[in-house]
């Protein structure tokens, strides 16, 4: 993973936490696929590399991003811990661009406040393809393994939280 400047993002999370009993839903869509695989596949390595056993990670694919919030809410139900909302929105020449970034991050917001399980917004809004190309093991890193970094403390939180 990396930054802007190309250096290596530091994060920390509870490394005490025994991650191979946790699982992990990811919600990703279709829309933009080359994109939202190599984003899909950065969280996976991840996740995988951290300790958490490739069994407990769940897939579901949905059609766009539009749909993640509906797929999300859905996962939100099964007995998972945390939750990686994928998706790749890129401007085009009409207002939908504004209007699809705008409901799915506000839907992703409201099952956050709503529900007790963390989900994590990897969802892309670049203005052209190659902003997004970049930004999925391009040039500055890959958003999906920086989201399942986020993924794991967000899990350190909630592991606080239910003590």
């Amino acid at each position: 993973m990396k930054s802007k400047n190309n250096k290596p993002l530091k994060f920390d999370y509870n490394n005490n936490l025994d991650l191979k009993k946790y699982k992990i839903g990811i919600v990703v869509s279709q829309w933009n696929k080359d994109i939202t695989e190599n984003l899909l596949n950065g969280a996976i390595e991840t996740l995988s590399e951290k300790g958490i056993n490739k069994e407990n990670i769940f897939i579901q694919r949905v059609p766009g991003s539009f749909e993640l919030i509906f797929g999300s809410k859905v996962l939100s139900h099964k007995e998972l811990d945390v939750i990686i909302a994928i998706g790749c929105i890129i401007k085009g020449e009409t207002d939908h661009y504004d209007y699809i970034c705008s409901s799915v991050s506000q839907g992703i917001m409201r099952l956050n406040l709503s529900s007790s399980m963390p989900i994590i917004f990897c969802v892309l809004t670049d203005h052209n393809k190659q902003q997004s190309i970049d930004r999925s093991g391009g040039k500055y890193g890959n958003k999906g393994a920086e989201s399942a970094i986020a993924a794991l403390q967000m899990l350190s939180v909630k592991m606080v939280q239910d003590q």
